[in-house]
């Protein structure tokens, strides 16, 4: 099926270039989130790397691996981006074209405070596992192929380092209070 579906997007159909896009939006997306980039440079990392499909698409041989291709190729894209930031000159006025993120104000203050907990247990884990867990909750799951590529990470270490970075993350929770 997933055959049928590259050919007809590389054969320049709308509806099969969607499908794609739904089913492997979420895992390119994750790769990007990944690598801490702004939303803006993810959303150029994520642009680029759909550019580069439609450019490969006649040279996909696989059609099983095109997530394993696709996260590859964002984990590439992100890795050139990050390059070029460390290029520029960053000037005092770094926010001044960011988006301003809206906070509903009708979030109950306990949900904020369980969440703001979580993500600063979070950021206190090492680069490796906060990758591989934005990783494995991204919204559709990826496989364990395309984990590894994101990564470059053996696909029989992907289990266990996600036990330990779980555990790791549940030891800080309890530290900072959490039950």
């Amino acid at each position: 099926m997933l055959e049928t579906t590259l050919s007809a997007a590389a054969a320049g159909s709308t509806t099969a270039w969607d499908a794609l896009v739904e089913r492997y939006s979420g895992l390119v997306w994750s790769v990007a989130r990944a690598h801490r980039l702004s939303h803006a440079d993810a959303a150029d990392v994520v642009q680029t790397t759909w550019l580069r499909l439609v450019e490969n698409l006649d040279r996909i041989r696989d059609p099983d691996k095109v997530g394993a291709w696709l996260a590859t190729t964002a984990r590439r894209e992100c890795l050139r981006a990050i390059r070029l930031k460390a290029r520029q000159e960053l000037t005092g006025d770094i926010d001044l074209f960011e988006e301003p993120v809206a906070d509903p104000i009708d979030e109950p203050i306990l949900i904020e405070e369980r969440d703001g907990l979580l993500w600063r247990a979070f950021r206190t884990l090492g680069d490796r596992c906060q990758e591989l867990l934005r990783l494995l909750a991204a919204p559709t799951e990826p496989s364990y192929e395309e984990i590894s590529a994101a990564l470059d990470m053996p696909i029989g270490a992907i289990g266990p380092t996600r036990g330990r970075c779980l555990e790791q993350l549940r030891v800080r929770l309890a530290g900072m209070g959490a039950v």
